[in-house]
């Protein structure tokens, strides 16, 4: 492969619009872009050494190819003005109105992916391209022929560039060009970046396609002569080409479908035009008729178009000499569209009265895939990443055709289901399947479909998705919806299941300690304000997830009084009152915790439960390890069936302040982007000690699981943090982790 650099000049530009524009006022107007372009990148040169205008030249050249209209070719001269020059919105909308300003402001909202400046290629970049592009198809053709160019200057820039622009191009720019039937220029775009990428493989390629048509081209042209003999017998008009299979689709086949050079049977292919769609089945009756075909390769893209309107019949023949050749048959109408999709379908017609959303409406009525595409793009509940992932597999990768029941045309990926089809066709549909139709036979709903395949939803108010659904489903964007309605179901769900057992963990304790069960006498607007909390159902979720402990809402609530009464009695009756032990605890300022008498004791905070001031606590007499100090709401403790060794311990007072105490939170969330530096500025604005952070997720569910490990007093401050966790968007529950 040669790679030369021609500077287009505006002479060339101006030669090539004249042959479809003739207009004064629109050629004064291409003129007048080309002034300002030139005017405004004055003195910017280019890595090639080249003037920096040039590069706008070539893509406005590339446009006229593609007989875009004059308001679009002078986007495309203006298209890096606003990036690269000191001129704003307003003064491209002074000059040249508000319809070239809006495209040339689509492309500079894009983050420059073409030019050469040190920009992280991400998800996010991409997702602007295609919701400029949904929103006018002008956008994305103005931005490959940008690409394309800069892919023919490509020599001129570092190894590192060449190889990450390449690859970009090939993941970004080739499907969505080869998706819009700009056959000439995706096959550009996927040659050139394939020589960057894989240079050695191109030069094998290339030798054996120069050695396959330097052999066979007695074959091509004798095999031309007689299908020529056989048809001028008719009255069939016609016109017979050749063609050479593109360089990087050779390299599918044989690199990513492990076919060998000898295996692939169209390399080179005879293509035959004429007038009428009849004509093109009467030349493919006399081609059987006259030659052997091979089974299996007859493709019928009249009856069945491509998802890009691509239409022609497709044959395998094979010769006397024994080669085979692809003979490929359309009209020119098929042919035009074939080597140039959209652009040739609506391209620029002088008098037509040209309308941009007209044109637009027209795209996603021709283009089912596009209006699909729009769908998409104009959700705003995917992360960058997801959208991109979307858009390759359920877009780009759609080769499956099947009908509604009126007719319409809906592309899938392979393998996909009646899921993914109600899915692509609405939401709600999806979200209420129930059943199928496959060709009017019922069928299950996992059940792969076929091109050709007409497909029927049945729906039931009462049908729901399921994880089971998530299985089967193929496409990410069924895959999104189902996996957005399981988590909000299943987080709903626990939340409910939360408040229940909170209020159930509150109720238990109260008639344990024989206090009133009427929750209104405790859990009132003075109590959820010293707890730093909105309402009681957050109350009884924190209880739930153990982070609020039953015991300090009843000492915030003041009910206690029975239970401080009875120790009393109970100290008095083992000889020492409230007041005698606190007097000895007065005396004990190196001890946090003290056995229940007031006496010190060798003590140890058990890992299991991490217990921490506030935290009614009990002490278990280990041998030799002296006492390890529990929360008596401990799973080690409530399953102990001797209590023998259980002990009476209590918190010192005196010394509480001085000492942090180390507790593990699990933070349950539902996954986007940013969460965990969202989660990890909360705490650092509240000033909370993070000993240890992680996080994990959980790809079927969407949702990720922190866990981090704070320093914290005793519960009040460690409820204080647990609110601050809570306003993080996407938290749903946070809770203390028992071992």
């Amino acid at each position: 492969m040669t790679i030369s650099n021609h500077v287009c000049t505006y002479q060339e530009l101006e030669k090539r619009v004249k042959e479809y524009i003739s207009n004064p006022d629109d050629l004064a107007l291409i003129s007048k872009a080309y002034k300002f372009a030139a005017d405004k990148h004055s003195g910017q040169i280019r890595k090639s050494g080249d003037p920096y205008v040039s590069h706008c030249l070539y893509v406005a050249y590339i446009l006229a190819n593609m007989q875009a209209g004059p308001k679009t070719i002078c986007a495309g001269l203006l298209h890096d003005t606003i990036e690269d020059t000191d001129t704003t919105f307003e003064d491209i909308e002074r000059e040249f109105g508000l319809e070239i300003a809006t495209m040339v402001e689509a492309l500079t909202k894009v983050t420059r992916l073409s030019d050469y400046k040190n920009v992280e290629f991400t998800a996010e970049n991409h997702r602007k391209i295609f919701v400029a592009m949904a929103k006018d198809i002008r956008v994305i053709l103005i931005k490959l022929a940008d690409r394309l160019h800069n892919m023919m200057t490509l020599q001129f820039q570092p190894k590192e560039k060449q190889i990450r622009i390449s690859n970009e191009t090939l993941e970004v720019y080739a499907p969505i060009a080869h998706r819009l039937g700009l056959y000439n220029i995706s096959t550009q775009l996927e040659d050139l970046s394939l020589y960057y990428l894989e240079p050695e493989k191109v030069k094998y390629i290339e030798d054996k396609c120069n050695q396959l048509v330097s052999n066979s081209q007695g074959t091509l042209d004798k095999l031309k002569q007689n299908i020529d003999n056989i048809l001028s017998k008719t009255t069939i008009p016609y016109e017979i080409t050749s063609r050479v299979k593109s360089i990087y689709s050779i390299y599918k086949k044989m690199y990513l479908k492990n076919y060998a050079f000898d295996q692939i049977y169209d390399i080179l292919a005879l293509r035959i035009i004429t007038e009428t769609e009849q004509n093109c089945y009467e030349i493919l009756g006399y081609i059987h008729a006259n030659f052997t075909p091979m089974p299996g390769r007859f493709k019928d893209y009249i009856a069945m178009p491509k998802a890009n309107m691509y239409q022609s019949l497709h044959t395998t023949i094979m010769t006397d000499s024994g080669i085979f050749f692809e003979i490929q048959i359309r009209t020119k109408k098929m042919d035009e569209l074939a080597e140039q999709g959209v652009a040739a379908h609506w391209r620029y017609k002088e008098g037509s009265h040209y309308d941009a959303k007209k044109e637009q409406v027209e795209i996603e009525n021709q283009l089912q895939w596009f209006k699909e595409f729009v769908t998409i793009s104009d959700s705003e509940n995917s992360s960058a990443k997801e959208y991109m992932d979307t858009l390759s597999h359920d877009i780009f990768d759609a080769n499956v055709y099947v009908f509604t029941p009126k007719g319409n045309v809906i592309c899938l990926p392979n393998g996909s289901t009646a899921i993914d089809f109600a899915y692509r066709i609405h939401t709600d549909l999806g979200e209420h399947l129930s059943g199928c139709k496959v060709n009017n036979v019922l069928t299950p709903i996992s059940t792969k479909l076929k091109t050709g395949d007409v497909v029927e939803v049945i729906t039931s108010k009462n049908a729901f998705p399921n994880t089971e659904w998530y299985n089967i489903a193929k496409t990410n964007f069924a895959k999104s919806c189902i996996r957005k309605y399981l988590v909000k179901k299943n987080s709903d769900y626990a939340k409910e299941e939360a408040i229940k057992k909170g209020k159930q963990m509150l109720l238990d304790t109260l008639k344990e300690k024989k206090l009133s069960t009427d929750l209104s006498k405790i859990v009132n607007k003075q109590l959820l304000t010293d707890l730093h909390l909105n309402n009681q159902d957050d109350l009884f979720v924190q209880i739930a997830g153990k982070t609020i402990t039953t015991n300090l809402v009843i000492e915030k609530s003041n009910i206690d009084a029975k239970i401080n009464e009875e120790k009393n009695i109970q100290d008095k009756i083992a000889g020492k009152s409230e007041n005698d032990v606190l007097g000895k605890l007065k005396k004990n300022t190196t001890d946090s915790i003290v056995l229940a008498n007031g006496d010190n004791v060798l003590t140890s905070l058990a890992s299991c439960c991490q217990p921490i001031p506030g935290d009614e606590i009990i002490g278990y007499v280990s041998t030799g390890q002296g006492v390890k100090v529990h929360r008596k709401d401990c799973p080690n403790i409530n399953k102990l069936k001797d209590d023998s060794r259980l002990i009476g311990v209590r918190w010192n007072p005196n010394n509480l302040k001085k000492l942090d105490y180390q507790v593990d939170l699990e933070v349950e969330c539902h996954d986007r982007d940013g969460l965990l530096v969202d989660v990890v500025n909360i705490l650092e604005v509240n000033k909370a000690k993070v000993v240890k952070l992680s996080a994990k997720y959980n790809p079927g569910m969407n949702n990720t699981v922190i866990l981090v490990t704070l320093l914290v007093k005793d519960t009040e401050s460690l409820g204080h943090y647990i609110n601050d966790i809570y306003q993080v968007k996407s938290v749903y529950n946070v809770s203390r982790v028992l071992k």
